[in-house]
């Protein structure tokens, strides 16, 4: 099963339309939702067995949806010492809710990463000094949330030699002028913030002698009200968003394939690109 539809998210998809018209909403809004879990292959690459963090928080239908499609899925075998072993891993996927007519809406595996061999230690880049961004000014005043997703180059010194924003996602609709001036400010701001950072470089394992590591960053921009739950709190909800265009990033080194989708990661983390299980199959099935 490739997608589910669904009539009752309609109107989480149509929240965002109080600000302007929602023919216009239908053609971009939709709701997503990021699941985590663990992820078990055979030495083969085939999926043996996976547990969703929190399955009782999930709605029923993104249940059977990964279910259906999980152990269709196929992996490059993971080498070690010449030989196929068995592996495990973190897994983030993210669900997306898209509008289909005014009374139904589709969920579908939209986004995956596969983290490192959850055995292993030591073989990726971590944090070590990552102080949050300023939030800009007017988008404060205007009440703009987002969520800023950004690729890291760090040197052999754990400094980041350079960084760019492949994607801003908006919690906000306006006009297609003011969203790219809010996408924007906040990618600037995180930008700004990111190439103070500094991090642990791997210390074992066969990257360890790279001459750079590449990684994603996702950085969030929340206005919490008074009363209300922080995001993070909310594992297992819809979140609806206006999802921004996937920037092409001048400096990536081609030969590193990257893996996974930017917005397929959970906030304030560090996920090392060309690390971890490597998907060979549709996220969709066959």
């Amino acid at each position: 099963m490739k997608r589910l539809l669904l009539g009752s998210l309609c109107l989480m998809l149509s929240c965002v339309a109080l600000a302007a018209g929602p023919s216009e909403v239908r053609k971009q809004a939709q709701a997503g939702m990021l699941v985590t879990g663990l992820i078990e292959v055979t030495p083969e690459g085939k999926v043996k067995s996976f547990a969703l963090d929190q399955q009782s928080k999930l709605p029923a239908p993104v249940v059977e949806l990964l279910g259906e499609n999980i152990p269709t899925w196929e992996f490059k075998p993971v080498v070690d010492d010449g030989k196929p072993v068995a592996a495990k891993a973190k897994m983030n996927l993210r669900i997306v809710a898209k509008r289909v007519d005014d009374q139904h809406s589709s969920i579908s595996i939209e986004g995956a990463q596969f983290g490192e061999n959850t055995n292993q230690s030591g073989e990726t880049i971590t944090r070590k000094t990552m102080e949050q961004p300023k939030y800009p000014p007017l988008e404060i005043a205007s009440r703009v949330s987002g969520t800023v997703y950004l690729l890291l180059r760090v040197g052999r010194n754990g400094q980041v030699e350079d960084a760019a924003a492949e994607q801003v996602n908006l919690g906000v609709y306006a006009s297609e002028r003011d969203m790219d001036r809010f996408r924007n400010d906040l990618a600037d701001a995180a930008l700004k913030a990111a190439r103070q950072w500094t991090f642990n470089t791997p210390t074992v394992g066969k990257h360890i002698n790279d001459d750079y590591w590449v990684a994603r960053a996702p950085v969030a921009f929340n206005i919490i009200l008074r009363g209300a739950s922080p995001p993070h709190d909310e594992y297992g909800k819809w979140q609806s968003y206006i999802p921004g265009p996937r920037e092409l990033v001048p400096w990536l080194d081609k030969s590193r394939l990257m893996s996974g989708s930017p917005d397929a990661a959970p906030s304030d983390g560090v996920y090392q690109v060309g690390q971890g299980l490597q998907l060979i199959t549709p996220l969709a099935g066959a």
